[in-house]
């Protein structure tokens, strides 16, 4: 038959979810590190990908890497759950906490997939904006309100949804694409004001140097949210983690994808986790240079950089997108977020090697002085 159904009716006018990835000499738009894992750990990786049974499924939970992930975080296996990079716990909480009736307080702008996933399973979107420049900070006493009453008054989105009690939210700190973190002590007044399932996204959290980590035990409804793509220099790999109660991890158990960690991730996971205190020097520079990059643009007629507590720096700049263009002529590439809602003008970039961001500052810095002349 030369025709076929009609896909689910909330995929419609929903775009797929772009990176925006194109090749160039300079990739500085994906909040990678720019340093790959050291030949030492990668040797180990190597050794322990070789004992891998191919032709067996892997352990389905992952439990040798969650027992590490526990033990360093003072916690038992049953509160730790290992994914497929962070997105597929995010799409799982979604499904455990979502659905028809339900509500999900997004905080934009933000992470575009917080609000894609819900749409995909029918969950009602309510939208809490951040205040706007100098540095998108969190509309604090609007996100309590909202948690705090029986109902969410306008603002909803969302396969008939009317907006009802929050059912759950995710509080990405540090934020993407804005760059701040979360107070601990907005977080607290989060968590007290409602039995809302509360996911702290801290898949940069490394680069802050802050976590809701000691808020934890005592608020059973806080999800912390972790990713290997970072700090660990393992976007390639797909591995993410949350710390949960117990019984909220057993809710995540119902939904997710079986064997969804093959058993080749499991294992390199397992020995760069062991061995991830050799990433900290590389987490240091990427912290100085983000200091350093972020002074650097503050003197470039013409561009605002934003505070960034992570490994990128958000910043506007006249004729963002013909600036976008410009850096990627260099062979640079940046994230243009110059069109997208609350973030107009504005391009992001991530924080390369010494190297790599001494030439996205010039090749910047030549093209305001260009539109200057």
């Amino acid at each position: 038959m030369d025709r076929v159904r009609a896909a689910a009716p909330q995929l419609a006018g929903l775009a797929p979810y772009d990176p925006k990835y194109v090749p160039a000499d300079a990739v500085m738009s994906a909040n990678e590190n720019p340093l790959d894992v050291g030949e030492d750990v990668r040797r180990d990786i190597e050794r322990a990908i070789r004992k891998v049974s191919l032709n067996r499924y892997p352990d389905p939970l992952a439990n040798e890497l969650r027992d590490m992930i526990a033990e360093a975080n003072g916690l038992e296996r049953d509160w730790v759950l290992v994914g497929n990079g962070g997105d597929e716990l995010l799409f799982d909480t979604a499904l455990a906490w979502g659905g028809p009736g339900r509500t999900f307080l997004n905080l934009p702008p933000t992470f575009s997939v917080y609000a894609a996933n819900a749409r995909l399973t029918n969950t009602a979107v309510v939208d809490v904006p951040r205040g706007g420049a100098p540095d998108f900070a969190i509309d604090e006493e609007a996100v309590l309100a909202a948690v705090g009453g029986e109902g969410v008054a306008g603002g909803a989105s969302g396969a008939g949804a009317v907006g009802g009690p929050v059912d759950f939210t995710i509080i990405a700190s540090p934020n993407n694409p804005t760059g701040l973190r979360a107070s601990q002590e907005f977080m607290q007044r989060l968590l007290s004001a409602t039995d809302a399932l509360v996911v702290a996204d801290e898949a940069y959290f490394e680069f802050s140097r802050m976590t809701s980590r000691p808020l934890l035990e005592a608020n059973r409804n806080l999800v912390l949210l972790r990713t290997f793509s970072k700090a660990f220099s393992l976007a390639g790999v797909r591995l993410g983690y949350i710390l949960a109660h117990p019984d909220v991890i057993e809710e995540y158990l119902k939904v997710r994808q079986p064997y969804s960690v093959d058993a080749v991730s499991q294992a390199i996971g397992r020995v760069v986790y062991e061995s991830r205190a050799k990433f900290e020097p590389g987490i240091r520079s990427i912290i100085e240079e983000r200091d350093r990059v972020t002074e650097a643009l503050k003197v470039i007629p013409g561009v605002r950089p934003y505070p960034s507590d992570s490994n990128w720096v958000l910043f506007s700049v006249e004729d963002a997108a013909e600036a976008w263009e410009h850096l990627y002529g260099r062979g640079i590439l940046v994230r243009d977020f110059s069109n997208a809602p609350l973030l107009e003008g504005t391009l992001r970039v991530t924080i390369g090697t010494p190297g790599q961001n001494d030439a996205f500052l010039s090749a910047l810095r030549d093209f305001c002085l260009r539109k200057r002349d």
